[in-house]
């Protein structure tokens, strides 16, 4: 192992949440050190315009949103390193984290906000159409498509709210279902098939998308049961994936108490998790709002409670 440091306050995680930590921790002189993980500014960087973080009444690119806090959070004296965590002891009150399988520190206080990761389909033109066509979150991206056709993919509660939050903006919306039914609840389902401009299509599966400078349609293909496969184009111009995110928690479950979809649980309405001195933050403990601003303000959260943890253990 390599040589170890140690810290009042570790933050893992450089989206809204780990870099308002990071401010919030600096101010109270707590000289945090924040590793940024593989991403550095986390999902809102797979984001091109950010029009609805309060303070922006012009819009930000996502990119530029985090390089400001990543400079406020430096500022005031935060440590912001490029490096991935790759385990964790969490059995003793100070906490021990390695770093790239080498580098290991010790920390007193440990603020979780390593995100989560929107689910893809694993098309080719998914990739190319990121940010020109394609997302992963209407509430972010849905005002681009205003009057506009699109397509959400995904049969749960998340698909049918994208749904129906996007009809109210477009003109119309295709919700692309792989099984025959909807995984929504009741209520939601209602509401699809109550909302005239949805047009749901079940036991349709997203072959390939298409466009010159951006998504301008998608190639479905029908599975027709006993009859086979039917292949069909349709005219789209924005296509959001509602398949669910997966947390960045890996690392820290034989410790940390999480959902069964690997969110972290904390109590209440803190940061605090099961274990003293570990705080969580950001999408990592929240699968229910996922926006930059709910992320920041638990970060906020997140080093108020680090800061109390350390008085008391003073």
């Amino acid at each position: 192992m390599g040589t170890n440091e140690k810290v009042k306050c570790l933050i893992i995680g450089s989206g809204p949440a780990g870099y308002t930590a990071a401010i919030y921790a600096s101010r109270a002189n707590l000289n945090p050190v924040l590793y940024t993980g593989m991403q550095m500014g986390g999902q809102l960087t797979t984001t091109t315009e950010i029009d609805n973080f309060p303070g922006y009444p012009k819009g930000i690119t996502g990119n530029a949103m985090m390089e400001d806090l990543k400079v406020q959070s430096e500022r005031f004296g935060a440590d912001v390193r490029f490096g991935l965590v790759t385990d964790v002891d969490f059995s003793q009150q100070t906490k021990l984290v390695t770093i790239d399988g080498d580098k290991q520190i010790e920390a007193d206080s440990v603020i979780i906000a390593t995100g989560a990761t929107a689910r893809y389909l694993g098309l080719e033109s998914e990739e190319k159409y990121k940010g020109m066509g394609v997302s992963a979150c209407a509430t972010c991206d849905g005002f681009f498509y205003r009057n506009k056709d699109v397509a959400v993919v995904g049969g749960g509660d998340t698909a049918c709210e994208e749904a129906t939050y996007l009809a109210g903006l477009c003109n119309k919306v295709y919700l692309i279902v792989r099984k025959d039914f909807l995984r929504a609840s009741k209520a939601m389902q209602d509401r699809v098939f109550k909302t005239e401009n949805i047009e749901v299509m079940f036991k349709h599966n997203t072959k390939e998308l298409f466009g010159e400078n951006g998504v301008e349609g998608a190639t479905l293909i029908k599975n027709m049961g006993e009859e086979g496969e039917e292949e069909l184009d349709i005219k789209i111009d924005g296509f959001f994936l509602a398949i669910g995110h997966t947390p960045n928690s890996e690392v820290f479950k034989k410790y940390i108490d999480t959902d069964k979809e690997g969110f972290i649980i904390t109590k209440d309405k803190s940061s605090h998790t099961n274990v003293a001195g570990v705080f969580a933050a950001g999408d990592i403990m929240d699968p229910t709002y996922r926006q930059a601003i709910t992320s920041a303000g638990s970060g906020c959260k997140a080093a108020i409670d680090a800061e109390r943890y350390l008085l008391s253990i003073k």
